[in-house]
């Protein structure tokens, strides 16, 4: 569910090193189901169509071919059903990314600045692609997968199912090479998502204290920034 540290977006817009891998870690929740799934898969799709909203802590940890050590942060992400988010990464947060209902919004309170990403529009743009291929959301059906995603492996890993997938766009394809979702066996929760990038760097997000279906306050999803804040749209041109 649920993307923070590394950039998508900045892979994309040139910009923002540090942005959506908020939204990309979120959005690995929003895969779709193959007809013919293990059944372990098929139980999960089946319990996330009564999940309405989700929030947990994180723990974030990034490789580099360029670092011996991983990068490790600490956040918490929210989701309300079927596509607005939000992920904070850091005590207190240095970056914000939220999605709303047109938008990608990326926040940095330190740096006093905002960029926007716009989702509508009959134009698609690269961050835009990538973004539908991972945008969160708790599957609702099994239609979108073979058209989005190629399924990889779906396999046991101690107490969890683990399914590796790769995006079939090749636009998404150029940023993201693998996506990989975690889930328990017993009660079915997320437990982690990865992403596996195409220069070889890597980001996971692992899962805890979980709560869902509890009630949100719709002001995380739509912050007011301060008049100092300076606001950007890396991709218009």
């Amino acid at each position: 569910m649920v993307s923070l540290c590394a950039g998508l977006a900045g892979k994309v817009a040139r910009v923002g090193a540090n942005s959506a891998l908020v939204a990309a870690g979120l959005v690995l929740t929003s895969i779709e189901a193959h007809a013919q799934t293990p059944a372990s898969l098929d139980r999960w799709l089946t319990a996330q169509k009564d999940i309405r909203t989700w929030s947990a802590d994180f723990t974030q940890t990034r490789t580099f071919k360029a670092l011996t050590q991983p990068l490790t942060a600490q956040g918490r992400v929210w989701f309300i059903a079927p596509h607005r988010f939000r992920w904070e990464l850091g005590h207190p947060p240095q970056t914000i990314a939220l999605r709303q209902t047109n938008q990608m919004m990326v926040i940095y309170p330190r740096l006093k600045r905002a960029e926007v990403y716009p989702l509508g529009g009959d134009q698609r743009n690269p961050w835009q692609d990538t973004l539908a291929l991972l945008e969160a959301g708790f599957p609702r059906s099994a239609a979108d997968l073979e058209t989005r995603f190629r399924v990889l492996s779906v396999s046991n890993v101690n107490d969890s199912v683990q399914i590796d997938l790769q995006p079939k766009a090749a636009s998404a394809r150029r940023w993201v090479s693998q996506i990989r979702i975690l889930f328990a066996t017993n009660n079915l929760a997320l437990t982690a998502t990865a992403l596996t990038f195409a220069d070889g760097s890597s980001l996971r997000n692992d899962f805890t204290n979980a709560t869902v279906n509890a009630s949100m306050d719709d002001k995380l999803f739509t912050p007011t920034l301060e008049a100092d804040f300076k606001i950007v749209e890396p991709m218009k041109k």
